[in-house]
């Protein structure tokens, strides 16, 4: 763990796009202020890791010290938030040290080779090994406990589980086997055959059947033609079932695509609201330079508004770069139901945000170019797939109130 005393000042950041290590540039922290100068080799090589707020240019650069903890947004976007910061919270309270002495550097060498993307911090200061026999069910219970601020035995392992990622809900990243029943540590050797997982557990406000929720929107999601990542509903003895969802920034095990959140991406503050669906549409065609992915991007603020998904904020919207340094989106994550800030749907439809409809869908449709008909098309196939709510919940055991609760908001 780090030491609170001596902060670390400097941290190497490389590309682990195809296993092999392409030195992006240096951070380091001098009086409280984030410096960053890029790399020759990248300048050279001309490779945007962030087109927008950190463009390649030589010399010194530095950031708003109010933002991101001073980091430019592709850097912050490594840091977990949410349930990982709270981990790596109790865990170095539980060793006396305290958090608010680490400054953003030190974060980011906790997640060193291990963050979400291709991203790599060194020197990265590593955490104890977990264990390699995981049970869901237990590890349920010991995020519970630590929810509900009672003491846990399993800090260190759920904190190694982590994985930097993002978001409120407890998580894990796992290898998992092909035939879903094993499931085993990320660093684990001897795992031929397993893919890289995340799965997650309700948190106190969700419900016990919030993955089996999750996992119903993600069929429904699939069958309106939104991209999806291959999804699965891990058995459990306590809950319906854990949901879980195939990584996409990891490729056999192996390669690695770069990672960026529309948040970072634009420098906007999830936490404060204020990005409207054309904003993110358009950023989508000039990052990607593809129609069709803009129109992707309109097939997802379809489902979220009609799906009733507000809790849209920007951190839930991600491209991935190979390493040719070409762009394009993310599957989709994160869909279920939820309500945002207010009640209000977190992105804007048009500058609409509290009783978003059909009529708000349509008026962005052009910024997609697509036609009145093609968006109605849209609209018309999404719908079709949101009305198998009830059934599928049923068969994935969400409970009737909370089925007859989703139903009334549900678009039809």
């Amino acid at each position: 763990m780090p030491d609170p005393i001596h902060p670390i000042q400097s941290l190497k950041v490389s590309l682990n796009l195809e296993g092999n290590l392409l030195e992006v540039g240096r951070l380091a922290l001098r009086q409280k202020h984030v410096y960053f100068e890029f790399d020759p080799q990248i300048l050279e090589m001309g490779i945007e890791i962030s087109p927008l707020k950190l463009k390649l240019r030589e010399g010194l650069l530095s950031f708003d010290p109010h933002l991101f903890e001073g980091l430019p947004g592709v850097f912050y976007d490594s840091l977990p938030d949410g349930w990982g910061r709270l981990l790596l919270d109790r865990s170095l309270r539980s060793r006396g040290l305290v958090p608010e002495h680490l400054t953003s550097l030190d974060r980011l060498a906790l997640v060193g080779k291990c963050g979400v993307g291709a991203l790599v911090y060194e020197p990265e200061i590593e955490q104890e090994k977990s264990v390699l026999n995981l049970e869901l069910d237990l590890l349920f219970r010991e995020t519970s406990k630590i929810l509900n601020q009672e003491d846990s035995d399993s800090i260190d392992l759920l904190l190694s589980l982590n994985g930097s990622s993002a978001g409120a809900r407890p998580k894990i990243m796992v290898k998992v086997s092909q035939s879903r029943d094993e499931l085993r540590e990320p660093r684990s050797t001897h795992t031929d055959g397993f893919e890289d997982w995340m799965i997650k557990f309700p948190n106190t406000t969700d419900g016990s059947d919030a993955g089996a929720v999750e996992y119903v929107y993600s069929l429904m999601a699939a069958r309106s033609g939104v991209e999806m990542a291959e999804t699965h509903l891990f058995p459990s003895k306590n809950t319906p079932g854990y949901f879980g969802t195939k990584r996409f920034d990891t490729l056999h095990g192996r390669r690695r695509l770069h990672m960026h959140s529309v948040c970072g991406l634009l420098h906007a503050d999830f936490r404060t609201p204020a990005l409207d669906y054309e904003d993110i549409i358009k950023v989508t065609g000039y990052l990607t330079k593809s129609i069709p992915q803009a129109q992707e991007m309109y097939r997802r603020a379809v489902i979220n508004v009609l799906a009733h998904n507000r809790d849209d904020h920007g951190k839930n919207f991600s491209f991935l770069m190979d390493f040719r340094g070409e762009w394009r989106l993310s599957p989709a994550y994160d869909l279920t139901f939820s309500s945002g800030p207010g009640g209000e749907q977190s992105t804007m439809i048009k500058g609409e945000a509290k009783n978003p409809g059909e009529k708000d869908l349509l008026a962005l449709a052009p910024i997609a170019d697509l036609s009145e008909k093609e968006a109605k098309e849209i609209i018309a196939i999404t719908r079709e797939a949101l009305n198998s709510w009830t059934r599928l919940a049923i068969d994935h055991g969400v409970s009737k109130e909370r089925i007859s609760r989703i139903q009334k908001h549900i678009n039809l």
